[in-house]
């Protein structure tokens, strides 16, 4: 079941608290980093769950994973999750009225809510967080069924987002305890080639970014990796500062943005106003043919941020040689840039939701390591010139 699910009922027979008779040693030495494996699913809260999934199947490549609502014995809300590769998104849905799903709903629109980490010990991870300043979002605790057994626990981050910690050790079934198979034999729309989240975007409040850099450092043993200020993210208009935290393994890479000040009003300044807040801004995911990857995503009706052919005039002069054709990058708008590690190709997506709010960032990654420097400028002018015919700059 959703972690939100096993929160809100532990009276349920197959969810316990942990206590010193299931749990003979809860608290254990604090270490100076948090053994992380990756991310273990993102949650969405969103008012229609099910065409939420439809929509990810049929034009982002995702397929049927697992379900849970009123056929599983839930009551208040439901939840369809959908995978492709090592990628997993679940969607969450109020069933009635004045729930906290369907609060946060009103006041976010449509946003990811949980990002969930795998973890080889939850109660460790939890333990640990709490004891270095985090803020408890869910005590650990224990579901069941007869494929095992999930351990998860989790913190508040930034906003209203909260990492939920997944410890698997003990389960071998589809999901999660609460969750059926979720199969749809005659729609399964073929993968777009997505292989794994690549890294997650905050976006924070003016003078916020350096507060939750330390909070993913001093809470988590995340590492600062890079910093961009508002000389390396500007335009002429518009400008933002950001700085990239990732874990020890380098699976998990969180991009922290704020607000800079400039002539207009930027991106993180018109995420903020619409999301209500702090949130996640975008899920980067990648590709091993990113070509491939947009063009049939186009063709399912994904719209992506136009880039001029003025870019490509001088592209190659800037990133030097690379492997692909340069024509088909021009005509579907995918951009490049090079590091001292090797070069990346990536593009941007257009909001997904009403709200001007989460996008998807595809990238293919050919060495660099980095998350494209040379085309912030360039970018971000394309993302003005959508500000603007939205009234919104």
């Amino acid at each position: 079941m959703s972690i939100f699910v096993s929160y809100e009922t532990k009276s349920s027979k197959n969810i316990m608290s942990y206590t010193h008779q299931t749990l003979p040693k809860i608290f254990k030495e604090a270490k100076d980093f948090m053994p992380l494996y990756g991310t273990d699913y993102v949650e969405f809260y969103v008012s229609n769950a099910k065409q939420a999934a439809y929509f990810y199947k049929a034009a982002l490549g995702f397929q049927s994973y697992a379900y849970a609502g009123l056929e599983t014995g839930l009551k208040e809300y439901e939840s369809y999750v959908v995978a492709q590769g090592k990628i997993k998104l679940m969607f969450t849905s109020p069933l009635k009225s004045n729930t906290y799903v369907g609060k946060h709903i009103d006041k976010h629109g449509d946003g990811v809510k949980v990002v969930a980490l795998w973890v080889d010990n939850a109660i460790d991870a939890y333990h640990t967080a709490i004891e270095k300043g985090a803020r408890s979002y869910m005590k650990p605790i224990v579901t069941n069924d007869d494929d095992g057994t999930i351990i998860s626990s989790g913190i508040h981050t930034y906003g209203e987002t909260v990492h939920v910690f997944i410890e698997r050790t003990n389960y071998s079934g589809h999901f999660m305890p609460g969750f059926i198979k979720w199969q749809t034999p005659d729609f399964n729309p073929p993968s777009v080639g997505l292989k794994y989240i690549d890294h997650m975007v905050g976006n924070v409040a003016l003078g916020e970014m350096n507060k939750w850099v330390n909070f993913y450092e001093e809470v988590m043993g995340f590492t600062n990796i890079l910093t961009f200020d508002d000389k390396d993210i500007s335009t002429e208009y518009t400008a933002l500062m950001s700085k990239v935290v990732c874990n020890g393994n380098g699976r998990i890479k969180f991009p922290i943005n704020e607000p800079a000040k400039g002539i207009k009003r930027s991106q993180v300044d018109e995420y903020l106003d619409f999301y209500e807040g702090e949130g996640v801004q975008h899920l980067a995911v990648a590709t091993d043919d990113i070509v491939m990857t947009v063009r049939e995503m186009r063709n399912r009706g994904i719209e992506f941020l136009p880039i001029p052919d003025s870019y490509y005039e001088t592209v190659l002069d800037r990133v030097g040689k690379i492997d692909e054709d340069i024509k088909p990058l021009k005509e579907l708008g995918i951009l490049i840039d090079r590091d001292d590690e090797g070069y990346l190709l990536q593009i941007f997506t257009k909001p997904i939701e009403p709200r001007p709010t989460l996008f998807f960032e595809i990238i293919q990654r050919k060495g660099a390591q980095s998350f494209g420097k040379g085309n912030f400028k360039a970018l971000f002018q394309a993302i003005e010139r959508e500000q603007t015919i939205r009234g919104t700059l």
